[in-house]
Formats: C-alpha cells, structure tokens, sequence
C-alpha cells in the first residue's frame, strides 16, 4: 500500500476520534512534528507506530495497511464489532503479528505500558527495569510490549514523553482560570514541591531522565524540549505579574532560568529525605522548607514592593 494511502487512513482513525493531530499524538505517545510529517508524506510510519494508532483508534492493523479484507469499509466499519453478516465486512486483526492475548486496557495497551514503565522507574531505577517486569506489570507478554515497542530506547523515548505530556497538563488544568500572575506562580511552585506520594514519584523519574539525557541524544533533545516548555511557561508568568505590577521590572528569561534551576536543586535534596519530609533531624530539608525557601525567593526577588 502506497504511503499516501496509509496517511489519509490514518487521518480517518484521528477525525473518528473526534480530537486533534496533537492530541491524537499524545495518545499514541509520539512527538508531534513526527506525526504531522507522516501525515504530510515526508515521514513513514514505522511499524510499532501503526500497532500503536490501530490500538488507540480501536481499528484493524490490517485495514491500516490496506488489507483485502477491510480496505473497502473504511474506518467506520473498522471500529464497529463483528457480528453476524457485518462481521464477514469488517476488517480482522492481522494474523502475522503477534497482540496482547488480553483485550486493551482503558486508554489502550500502549498507554498502559508506558504508565507502567514510568511507574517501574520511579521505584526501581530505569537499567533496573526489565521488559518482563514491565510485562508482568501489564498482565501481558514480552511479545506484546516489542509489539508496541520494539526497543528499550523507543519505550525510554515514550516514557519521557508521556511524563513531558502529563506534567503539562496537570499544570495547565491547575493554573486554569487564574488571572492574578502571583497566585500563578505559587500554584506552579506548589505543583512542583514533592510533597504527596505521586509528586515524589514523578521527581523520581525525572532524576532518572536527567542522568539519562547525558547519554541518550534522544532522551537529551526531550530534555532540552521540556525545560524550554517549562522555562517558558514560567516566563510567561512573570512577564505578565511585570505587566501587572505584582512583580518587579526584572528580565522574565532570566528570572525563569533562575526559579526553575532553584526548584530542580531543592527538589534532587527533599527526594534524599524520609517520604514524611524528614532526614534524621537534619532541618531545612523537607518539602515544607522547600516551599518556604521558593516563596521567599519570589517575595524578595520577584515580588512589588508595593504589591498586596
């Protein structure tokens, strides 16, 4: 099947699912810009992507490839069940590749893997995470996780970017709404200070990714992509509490540069700590201290001296 055909299939299964490129891409857990050239013509979809998309969109891999059996249905009779005459219609899942012998979890079997391969990380480190662990995570085989994933570095890239994905949204959902660019700032040092399980979970992982970036170009351009999210999400901010006059004329890059590389060396200190925030007596090394030093930091550095 030419690689148009397969593009303009795949443009059916993201209009069915009634969300955009971008988020369809979060889904499938792949870079965007990689998803929009596939599309365009000038990338191909590699196989694991396709398992991944038929897997999301509830569709035949078969029919994705342009198979005998569901080529003429298209991807309306892809998603339908097979039943009774409709079911001789409808395309069927390729026999030449190996599927998880369980039905997909919710979000999919690849989301699945990924959260778990994020939640293994945290706990064990990523060199200590096997793909049997993981499969056995899933309640799936190795087989089904090479399937979506076909090497560790294509499910380290998947991982580091379903935890870009998710800490973007939870801080966009956080932040919603609120206009007063002060309060803002301190909802973003909130959602950063390890204080519950999941936080330092997710700090955990980002440990684990730094140290991994200095030897992976991949996981490294992720790095890099991240913090200038991040970075400049935070100079967005205070750009507009400058605006507001919350808080002072500063330089918004470089007092984001500032903040964000204060929160990463307090956060890498709590994380050595016991998870209730304390390290044998040592004071000044738990989450509250952490959020106490961040905010003083944004009162004397940041804040108006005339702002509320």
């Amino acid at each position: 099947m030419q690689q148009d055909e397969v593009a303009a299939r795949v443009r059916q299964v993201i209009d069915a699912a009634g969300v955009s490129a971008r988020e369809f891409a979060r889904r499938i857990v792949i870079d965007p810009s990689k998803l929009s050239r596939s599309l365009n013509g000038t990338r191909r979809f590699t196989a694991a992507e396709l398992a991944r998309i038929a897997d999301i969109g509830a569709v035949d891999l078969g029919w994705l490839l342009g198979s005998a059996a569901g080529a003429a249905d298209g991807v309306d009779a892809a998603v339908r069940p097979a039943s009774g005459a409709a079911a001789t219609a409808s395309p069927v899942r390729s026999a030449s590749a190996p599927r998880p012998p369980t039905p997909s979890p919710e979000g999919g079997r690849p989301l699945q893997i990924v959260r778990e391969t994020v939640r293994l990380i945290a706990e064990r480190g990523f060199h200590a995470v096997r793909v049997a662990d993981i499969a056995a995570a899933c309640h799936t085989s190795t087989a089904a996780i090479h399937y979506h994933f076909p090497g560790r570095d294509e499910l380290l890239e998947a991982a580091v970017r379903w935890c870009m994905d998710e800490d973007t949204r939870r801080r966009a959902d956080a932040t919603a709404g609120t206009r007063h660019a002060g309060d803002e700032l301190r909802l973003l040092i909130e959602l950063q200070t390890p204080r519950t399980e999941q936080q330092r979970r997710q700090w955990c992982v980002w440990l684990d990714l730094w140290a991994e970036a200095a030897r992976s170009t991949t996981v490294g351009r992720l790095h890099v992509e991240y913090y200038r999210q991040w970075r400049g999400t935070v100079a967005d901010v205070i750009r507009r509490g400058v605006e507001q006059g919350v808080f002072r004329p500063v330089d918004p890059d470089g007092a984001a540069l500032a903040l964000t590389a204060l929160i990463d060396g307090l956060a890498s200190q709590v994380l050595a700590t016991e998870p209730d925030g304390r390290d044998d007596g040592v004071p000044g090394t738990g989450a509250q201290a952490m959020h106490d030093a961040l905010t003083a930091h944004v009162d004397a550095c940041l804040t108006a001296p005339t702002a509320g």
